[in-house]
């Protein structure tokens, strides 16, 4: 069988220039088309003069977004890693030359398109291809996703909290009438590349501070998911270039036994190669999983308290190498091609 071929629109960006790399390494893909999200820009330039760590490794050209030549390339699937109103732009332009997607962004991972101008800024008009949306949480959907042609890759804090929370919540170990609080805390390559003052050295070296609290986009992406809506989600950004740690407070069902839970997580996870259980009385740090697609988990429960940690590396497990995950089980290959 031929080797598949792939594309990525917005490569020059944190989360896309990570999944460039991860399938530079990757032994059954191949690499061919990087372009812009922009079709009026007129020629073109060498990607490894943008992004110069990848000079001998990628002189693939960055050329202006060609729909027709992206069909003529037998392209197998797109990598869009684009802000988010520009992939809800580019979608059904895409899926109308019928072809398979992989979106980082935000733009078709929540159900409603009610929520996207309070959560998003702007107004969703492809409701039918929200509908249609895979979520890609991998080791929680895999099934789908095999079969997706539209792809939502989850957000990076929301993997954190559903990768633990989710076997929990399923199995009726959580009390449905309690209040879940996540506190999620992020380096700075999570805000993308755009500048911002609020992410200036200078503001963010010796300091650590919450934010959006009550505003964050990633909220009703967990209410979603997780099927619980009175859990409060807060983040917070670490003076450190990727990783996130998020700590999780759940107040379990009364029945609901220290050994149960540790159960339940390991029937969920003890056989995944990319999520890993902590052992009793240990939990995650962020420099173990950072330039990493593991998810590692660590808990404790006292009477019926239960508290989580969870770490990922932001562009891997809640980026990049998500995606690179979720396209190994759209395209048929083994899962944890090119990660491990």
């Amino acid at each position: 069988m031929a080797i598949p071929k792939v594309a990525v629109i917005g490569a020059s960006g944190y989360s896309g220039s990570e999944i460039v790399r991860l399938l530079l390494s990757h032994p059954e893909v191949e690499l061919t088309t990087l372009m812009t999200a922009n079709r009026e820009r007129s020629g073109t330039r060498l990607y490894s003069d943008e992004l110069r760590q990848f000079r001998h490794r990628c002189d693939l050209a960055i050329e202006p977004l060609d729909y027709d030549l992206l069909q003529q390339r037998d392209i197998s699937l797109v990598f869009l890693a684009t802000p988010n109103q520009t992939a809800h732009d580019l979608v059904p332009e895409l899926l109308e030359r019928q072809l398979r997607l992989v979106d980082l962004s935000g733009a078709f991972r929540l159900r409603e398109a009610g929520l996207y101008p309070r959560w998003y800024g702007f107004e969703h008009r492809f409701a039918p291809y929200l509908s249609e949306a895979v979520y890609g949480l991998t080791e929680v959907l895999r099934p789908a996703i095999r079969e997706a042609r539209l792809l939502a890759n989850p957000g990076c804090y929301p993997t954190s909290a559903l990768l633990p929370l989710i076997p929990l919540q399923q199995a009726g170990l959580v009390d449905p009438q309690s209040r879940i609080v996540c506190d999620s805390k992020s380096g700075v390559s999570g805000a993308g590349k755009t500048p911002s003052s609020n992410t200036h050295f200078s503001e963010v070296t010796e300091s650590f501070k919450a934010y959006n609290v009550w505003r964050h986009r990633h909220s009703p992406e967990i209410w979603q998911e997780l099927g619980h809506h009175r859990l409060i989600f807060t983040a917070h950004l670490l003076p450190i270039n990727r990783g996130i740690l998020s700590t999780i407070y759940v107040k379990t069902a009364s029945s609901a036994s220290p050994e149960e839970v540790s159960a339940c997580l390991i029937r969920a996870y003890g056989k995944e190669a990319l999520v890993r259980l902590c052992p009793e009385g240990e939990f995650p740090e962020v420099k173990h999983v950072a330039h990493t697609n593991f998810c590692d988990i660590g808990w404790r429960q006292q009477d019926l308290d239960l508290i989580i940690v969870s770490t990922i590396d932001n562009l891997g497990k809640g980026a990049a190498g998500q995606a690179v995950q979720n396209m190994n089980v759209m395209l048929g290959l083994e899962e944890t091609l090119g990660l491990l």
